[in-house]
């Protein structure tokens, strides 16, 4: 029985649809769970909005511009400080969020002159600021606000200001997902082509789907420099929105995140005919991997190769002492879309370890297509899975690590497993060679934490951990 129904799942039968379970000579053109679809009421899904996919994920990355929220503060406040991704100009995009505040009045009334007037004082506020984007949410939506007039009027009052609208409110689509694809093909549309870069390099590249989590764009940046290419833009890691718009003069798209950024890199194919390749920069082997198909594309598979070299012998060492100690560790990858089918590999392959279940929160057909492709026998893949099947899945496996985000990493405590932040990292860069180290001692120390012999004691009982740490001083046992 390859598709499978949770116990938690009876009352939704509708869920069995949901979750795979390999089976030995199956491919996936016999069983592929249904993604991509709307949740099914009583689910309690996990997934994000879409105003979310574009704000949180995308433009919220970008550090030199203004990111205002037309809609109610709650919606702002949401998605301000839950990703880190830092920039090398003070981390300006992490400090600040704005909103126009709509509030009961506005919905009733209208809210572009709520809208004009947040724009406008967010620029005299941050004068040196000449950029924003601009997204609009459910309420400002559902009433027929038009924030791309409103943002028109204010860049021909200003003058030396350039705005770029997302229209994509939470409801617009399933999932996070639909934001991703709304503020890829609207920044194509309206802001690839009106500015030309300066070119001093003749290799040439976009880097797509790379959010500097962390630091990743860094690592990235150091290889390519090595290498002797100029990279146009990040979309969107430590990336000016100026060089975003000069995207259409890059000789090569190579994408990492497929399923946030791939839209992009087809558009830029379709109009400019400009090749895409799509690489992982996840995991030792695969790193090698890609520096080596993009020395390849220019010519220059001699620099490649001394990157690598000079990468290995850093950390080659490093990463097989970590190995040693993770060989044969089980876990589960619950995250959103393609960090399963980057990471599975991945981990089995450098690191020895085992993954026994995946689940997506916005990921579509294509993406489990290649998990399922590169995962083992007996492993469960879920689409939008919820708490109480995650709970049933630790009942049935045994699982050493989870690397899921915080919410179901809070939980996943509580049953005193071990989690690493799978989302936004927990000592990133998680990229490159020294980010497939920093993954590996993240894991290391999550499994091997004495914590862990700790939790679920309860102190004051006599001989408890806890009783010896406090050198059987009961007044100390007390305290603790």
């Amino acid at each position: 029985m390859p598709l499978k129904l949770f116990c938690c799942d009876e009352c939704i039968p509708e869920r069995k649809n949901h979750v795979y379970v390999k089976e030995e000579g199956e491919d996936t053109t016999q069983f592929l769970p249904l993604s991509n679809i709307e949740t099914i009421p009583g689910s309690i899904s996990e997934r994000g909005c879409s105003y979310c996919g574009a704000k949180l994920v995308i433009g919220g990355v970008i550090k030199d511009c203004i990111q205002m929220i037309h809609g109610p503060v709650g919606c702002a406040y949401d998605t301000w400080h839950t990703k880190r991704y830092p920039s090398d100009n003070d981390n300006f995009q992490l400090k600040y969020i704005w909103s126009s505040d709509t509030k009961e009045k506005h919905i009733v009334f209208g809210a572009e002159k709520q809208l004009k007037k947040a724009i406008t004082e967010a620029f005299k506020e941050f004068p040196e600021i000449k950029r924003m984007f601009v997204y609009t949410t459910c309420t400002t939506a559902l009433i027929g606000d038009d924030p791309k007039a409103v943002c028109r009027e204010v860049e021909k009052e200003l003058g030396d200001v350039d705005i770029f609208v997302v229209e994509c409110p939470g409801f617009a689509g399933v999932s996070q997902s639909k934001g991703h694809h709304e503020l890829n093909i609207g920044w194509m549309r309206d802001k690839v082509g009106t500015l030309e870069p300066e070119i001093t390099s003749e290799y040439t590249i976009n880097v797509i789907g790379d959010y500097n989590i962390q630091g990743d764009s860094y690592v990235l940046q150091k290889y390519l420099d090595k290498m002797g290419i100029q990279v146009i833009a990040h979309f969107t890691g430590n990336v000016k929105y100026d060089q975003l718009r000069c995207m259409h003069r890059a000789k090569l798209n190579v994408v990492n995140c497929a399923r946030s950024a791939g839209y992009i890199a087809n558009e830029l194919k379709r109009v400019y005919d400009i090749p895409r390749m799509d690489v992982d920069t996840w995991g030792f082997e695969y790193v090698k991997v890609a520096l080596r198909k993009i020395g390849a594309f220019f010519g220059l598979e001699d620099k490649a190769e001394e990157v690598i070299a000079e990468e290995v012998a850093k950390y080659e060492g490093k990463l097989a002492w970590y190995k040693e100690r993770l060989k044969g560790k089980q876990i589960c990858i619950w995250t959103g879309g393609p960090r399963l089918w980057h990471w599975t590999k991945a981990l089995e392959d450098d690191l020895g370890m085992e993954v026994v279940a995946m689940s997506s929160k916005f990921g579509h057909q294509e993406d489990f297509e290649k998990v399922i492709a590169r995962g083992r026998v007996g492993t469960i893949y879920i689409d939008d899975g919820n708490e109480l099947e995650f709970f049933e899945v630790l009942e049935s496996i045994h699982a050493d690590l989870i690397l899921t985000g915080p919410r179901v990493g809070d939980l996943v405590k509580k049953l005193h497993i071990p989690y690493i932040n799978g989302h936004a990292y927990h000592n990133g860069p998680y990229m490159g060679f020294e980010g497939a180290v920093n993954m590996a001692r993240d894991m290391y120390n999550a499994i091997y934490s004495p914590m862990w012999n700790l939790a679920g004691k309860d102190p004051r009982v006599v001989d408890s951990p806890m009783w010896n740490l406090a050198g059987k001083d009961p007044s100390v046992v007390q305290e603790l």
